[in-house]
């Protein structure tokens, strides 16, 4: 698959394990799925409990910005995360919430899954919600599939937490399995967004 740009940001707060996410995410895309791929973060100076987000930007050729410039998804772990990092999200792009914590939607444009709630009543871990929601950003992106993301998961986590990591990302695929997203609305048609 050609693809000329894809962009992703990540969002939440620190702890809730956005960079990990990001990371493996990265490497699934770049190490093993073969597409360039530049990954990028920030958090607030509070750290833990702060802002914070990732973004990773994808193509078949060179990447000239290593910035998202207007993600084609968007992922966010909480609200405050949703309400600071919508702004310059793509007119068709796809917005990916835990609805654990994310109540208001700022467009129809959206998947609303219960990412922290799948993992502390299945999982028995609230921790892994970042994987149960990797999980479900996997199905919706295009460009990765399971197996590249359970390869770069398993290089970048600790041999004792690999299963329940894995179970994590397994359920959030589950989990996005059972969404259509065929039936959400389009803001404009393909042909004139590649025109703004």
């Amino acid at each position: 698959m050609d693809i000329e740009r894809y962009e992703i940001r990540f969002a939440g707060s620190g702890g809730q394990g956005i960079i990990l996410l990001s990371v493996v995410f990265a490497e699934a895309v770049g190490c093993h799925a073969g597409f360039q791929v530049c990954q990028t973060q920030s958090y607030g100076p509070e750290a833990r409990g702060g802002k914070c987000k990732a973004e990773v930007v994808v193509s078949s050729s060179p990447i000239d910005y290593p910035k998202v410039t207007r993600p084609d998804l968007l992922l966010a772990m909480n609200q405050a995360a949703c309400d600071a990092y919508f702004f310059n999200f793509r007119p068709n792009g796809l917005l990916v919430v835990d609805s654990t914590f994310v109540e208001q939607l700022p467009t129809s444009r959206a998947v609303a899954l219960p990412f922290t709630g799948i993992a502390r009543d299945r999982l028995g871990r609230e921790m892994v919600a970042n994987m149960v929601a990797l999980g479900a950003v996997g199905h919706f992106c295009p460009l990765v599939s399971l197996e590249h993301l359970e390869k770069a998961l398993v290089a970048r986590v600790p041999a004792a937490h690999r299963q329940l990591n894995q179970e994590a990302l397994a359920a959030g695929l589950e989990a996005a399995r059972g969404v259509d997203t065929s039936r959400l609305p389009r803001s404009i048609a393909p042909e004139e967004e590649d025109e703004i």
